[in-house]
């Protein structure tokens, strides 16, 4: 069973052929444009009717938890400026069945992330598109099967798909695209800080945790309380790890990555902080928890419908980047793990001209318009947190494995108080995991049981490390 811990190096493989375009302000750009968007613009709602306003607590302790994360993804990316994220450092680090694992995990990650987001662009498009006498809805009902209710959600698809054949003309058109959304975006959070906090009151915070503070199974197979919150609104905060995916074509590795991750953390951290508790200040929570665009709810309740409008059309305009941040690290994932012999190597063909992997980022558009045609974004937003929290424990014990293995190894960034941070990041996230619905936790494990199989028949003898030995 030696097979099973056999290392990848840490050195970025001679055949690497994705082109070097990225700078530090386009991956600042690229987080930032992954962590605000769907959490922020929509499930915010859903974590304030779970936590109350003890969702400002959630969105601290899920901060928290990402923070510590971040700081590990940075120094390893800086270390292994390789694509591939999480599954690359675990590969390197931990060994073959491990690094699967993860991969693993973040194709669940990636994929629900892309389809979740298309699902709550989809509410703020069908809204701004309705004003504009465009009737799309954004459900179509299918009828049920087993008692599970089927429907079809076409806005959904269509920016996907949209998205996918902006990825394929060029990684750096997409990244220059992606920047200017990134600011509009931005702005239109401002503007609603600016409107929400004159109508602050204090007395929408009483009481502060009215679900109390753990997570709390409920008869909706749902969880309640300031925990439960933190689990889901823990999806809002992630996007960072997409930065590492773009190792290979960023053009100081060494600098840069680590700008991008921690600088993209820092920025939105504060950004949710603040509109969190300005949504809370305005806005008894359970005036919005149940809208499909809270932000812009507030600000119609607030007598600012032009505002209202522009919040919302922005938000059809911007959210845009976050599906783009992750299916462009989704991408990414399937071409390094193709590459590495773990997926069929012609998933890792890139284009000669325009330099990006054309057939992954088709067979990934597919996949995640599937999940988003047929989901409903609470479902979706739980799962993606069950996959990215097994990568960021694997992040974690790769930066204290290397550590002692490697001590001596360059690290462009090295990380402070590492076994204090990594330790911290990897007991905050067994906490949320622990604090999912019981359903989610159910359906990641059987993602994980097809998973491994699949490695056995496939990755263990067709991967490059089989081949060579």
């Amino acid at each position: 069973m030696k097979f099973l811990f056999r290392r990848k190096p840490i050195e970025l493989p001679a055949h690497a052929d994705l082109k070097r375009t990225l700078s530090w302000p386009h991956l600042v750009a690229l987080g930032v444009g992954a962590i605000v968007g769907a959490g922020i613009y929509a499930l915010i709602g859903e974590g304030a009717g779970m936590a109350g306003p003890g969702v400002i607590v959630s969105f601290g302790v899920a901060g928290l938890v990402c923070a510590c994360a971040a700081l590990c993804y940075a120094e390893l990316a800086t270390m292994m400026p390789a694509s591939g994220s999480a599954y690359t450092y675990t590969y390197s680090s931990l060994g073959e069945l491990a690094g699967w694992i993860v991969g693993w995990a973040l194709i669940l990650e990636y994929s629900v992330v892309v389809s979740a987001v298309a699902v709550a662009w989809s509410g703020y498009a069908s809204g701004l598109l309705t004003g504009w006498g465009l009737a799309i809805p954004q459900m179509i009902q299918l009828g049920e099967i087993g008692g599970q209710a089927l429907h079809f959600n076409p806005l959904a698809v269509f920016i996907i798909f949209l998205v996918a054949g902006l990825l394929i003309l060029g990684t750096r058109e997409s990244a220059w695209i992606n920047t200017s959304l990134v600011v509009l975006k931005i702005a239109a959070l401002l503007l609603f800080l600016a409107i929400a906090l004159p109508a602050f009151d204090i007395a929408h915070f009483t009481p502060f945790a009215p679900f109390g503070w753990g997570s709390t199974p409920t008869e909706g197979a749902t969880n309640i309380g300031v925990m439960a919150g933190a689990a889901v609104m823990f999806f809002a905060f992630y996007g960072f790890d997409a930065v590492s995916t773009a190792a290979e074509e960023t053009k100081n590795p060494g600098r840069d990555l680590a700008i991008g991750i921690v600088g993209s953390m820092l920025i939105c951290t504060l950004l949710y902080m603040a509109v969190g508790a300005a949504a809370i200040g305005a806005m008894d929570f359970r005036e919005f928890s149940t809208s499909g665009e809270p932000i812009a709810h507030i600000v119609r309740a607030l007598g600012q419908p032009e505002a209202a409008a522009i919040i919302g059309g922005v938000a059809s305009i911007a959210i845009p980047t976050v599906i783009l941040a992750f299916l462009y690290g989704q991408t990414r994932i399937f071409y390094v793990m193709a590459r590495d012999g773990l997926l069929p190597r012609s998933w890792s063909r890139v284009h000669s001209k325009l330099g990006t992997p054309i057939f992954v980022t088709i067979l990934t558009a597919v996949v995640t318009s599937v999940l988003a045609g047929l989901l409903t974004l609470g479902e979706i937003a739980s799962l993606a947190n069950a996959g990215t929290l097994a990568a960021f424990i694997a992040v974690a014990i790769s930066v204290m494995v290397l550590r002692q293995r490697e001590p001596m190894r360059v690290r462009p960034f090295r990380m402070p108080a590492a076994w204090f941070v990594a330790p911290l990041a990897i007991a905050g996230c067994l906490y949320l995991f622990s604090s999912l619905n019981e359903g989610t936790i159910q359906r990641f494990f059987i993602w994980m049981a097809i998973g491994i199989p699949v490695y056995m028949a496939w990755g263990a003898h067709q991967s490059a490390l089989a081949k060579k030995s």
